[in-house]
């Protein structure tokens, strides 16, 4: 019990554990390895032997050897099989929901842990607009999360297929397709349209995408989605060629805000200026886009993304 005294709250968990010693009938059996648990857990989040041996970077065999362990252990079968499929037991579900919590808080005091010891430098690449738009407004939340990270933004307009040597993790545009890369999709994306409170009342009131044929619109240079949009509801007769056009689409929201005209914004960029009522949706026809927004890092570096 002393030893147990000596270490803080996680090292008490892991002890605990790593021994699992359970009284039965005035002997103490013991788990040998803890391997045999996570294995467990695994396998029970996918309810799959196959895709908690590719999480584990184990074989299947590993892992139905250490569950086959376990439930020898425990005398109690933790899985069954179903046309094919693999579901809990009664007895596993239970066991599977008690130390779920456990591995739980190991990963939240671990991650504190991590947190306060992490040092040095973050390189993020990613277009000009999002670093705008959506990752400087966050990262006073990521400093306070992790004060001995320094993160450095590299704004790029040209997107490669390719991290540069000097980048931990991009935000990428596109399909998800870029071999050598690992990729976690970060936002679907759909274009909708925005303008300044003010244009939804006066002479000219933007009620309706009819209406739009009455105002400016707003163009971001890099597409051109206007004629997407008014086809897909129909509005052929609207000039979709007329009104300035922007090299960011920051620039855009700016316009837009200052009732310079209507923008087809992204869902992410827009989101903040709505969210403080500069901007408003006049309607509710969105574009739904084939593209979204990725993390991308190199397959050797992806422990990052984690």
């Amino acid at each position: 019990m002393s030893q147990i005294k000596k270490t803080n709250r996680l090292h008490v968990v892991t002890y605990l554990l790593n021994s699992f010693d359970i009284k039965s009938r005035g002997h103490v059996k013991t788990i040998t390895s803890f391997k045999c648990v996570t294995r467990f857990d695994a396998a029970a989040r996918h309810l799959s032997f196959t895709r908690a041996a590719e999480e584990l970077f184990v074989t299947q065999a590993a892992v139905s050897h250490q569950i086959k362990s376990l439930e020898d252990f425990l005398g109690l079968k933790l899985f069954r099989r179903r046309n094919r499929s693999l579901l809990l037991t009664e007895e596993g579900q239970s066991y599977f929901l008690d130390i779920k919590e456990i591995f739980s808080q190991l990963t939240e005091a671990t991650r504190k842990l991590q947190a306060r010891s992490a040092k040095g430098a973050l390189t993020v690449s990613l277009p000009p607009s999002f670093a705008i738009q959506w990752l400087v407004p966050r990262l006073s939340s990521f400093n306070s999360a992790y004060p001995g990270i320094d993160v450095r933004i590299q704004a790029v307009d040209r997107q490669e297929d390719k991290l540069a040597d000097d980048v931990d993790v991009a935000i990428f545009y596109g399909r998800g397709n870029w071999p050598g890369l690992r990729v976690e999709k970060l936002y679907a994306e759909y274009l909708l349209p925005v303008c300044s409170p003010l244009l939804l009342t006066g002479e000219k009131p933007l009620k309706t995408p009819e209406d739009l044929a009455k105002h400016t619109l707003l163009h971001d240079a890099s597409r051109r989605d206007w004629q997407a949009y008014t086809r897909q509801l129909g509005l052929n007769h609207i000039n979709v060629q007329q009104g300035p056009i922007f090299s960011h689409s920051a620039m855009v929201l700016q316009a837009a805000i200052h009732g310079q005209g209507i923008a087809l914004a992204n869902n992410v960029m827009a989101q903040s200026e709505i969210e403080a009522g500069r901007l408003v949706c006049p309607f509710n026809d969105v574009l739904v886009s084939k593209n979204a927004f990725y993390l991308v890092v190199m397959t050797a570096r992806q422990n990052w993304v984690k």
